[in-house]
């Protein structure tokens, strides 16, 4: 017996490794088709946030990222250096990844915005398999010459921390049911009782 024919053996019957090769194909798109890069996601340097981010599905394979909440929370910081639509727009709120285009578990042809001094990048991003962490590059000419920045996904929970106004402006369909509920229109009125007549 040849070399050739005792390793021929060994290997599975052409039938078994096509079917087993079709059931991954057929499963690892399914699986990635699942995973998103929509949802709320943390940055953090040292241990501590730093920002969360808000990323969108606009339903049309295009995905945006706007900075949900900043760490610590300055209301009246702007995008004072931006030169587009978001001159002088509250850094909390702006959109700041900008038409990254789904492809699988990547998202390219995007760009991110730096609104510390309203530079404007090149970016990709890719989520992990299990969905927990974001990859964001942000690059100059080439995906070579950039520099990545992982974030972790937080619950969905977290949500309810978020600016309502931010909500309703990415999620406007989620809006009202994150309102508080209203009173109740007929709760009884409590009134002090009548003082009774003098005698």
């Amino acid at each position: 017996m040849t070399m050739w024919n005792a390793v021929s053996r060994l290997r599975p019957t052409k039938p078994i490794v096509t079917g087993l090769a079709m059931l991954l194909v057929a499963a690892l798109p399914a699986r990635a088709a699942d995973v998103t890069a929509a949802g709320l996601w943390q940055k953090s340097e040292k241990g501590k946030p730093v920002i969360w981010v808000l990323v969108v599905d606009h339903h049309d394979g295009m995905f945006e990222g706007a900075i949900a909440k900043t760490f610590p929370l300055d209301p009246s910081e702007i995008c004072s250096k931006c030169t587009d639509d978001r001159k002088n727009a509250p850094v909390a709120g702006i959109s700041f990844i900008r038409n990254m285009k789904r492809n699988g578990l990547e998202y390219e042809g995007g760009n991110v915005l730096d609104p510390r001094d309203g530079e404007v990048w090149k970016a990709k991003m890719s989520v992990s398999a299990d969905g927990q962490e974001l990859t964001l590059r942000g690059y100059v000419l080439t995906p070579l010459l950039g520099k990545n920045e992982t974030w972790q996904r937080l619950p969905d929970t977290e949500m309810a921390s978020v600016d309502p106004a931010i909500v309703a402006k990415y999620l406007p369909t989620q809006a009202p049911a994150m309102r508080p509920p209203a009173p109740a229109a007929n709760a009884k009125k409590t009134t002090a009782p009548a003082p009774a007549p003098a005698r």
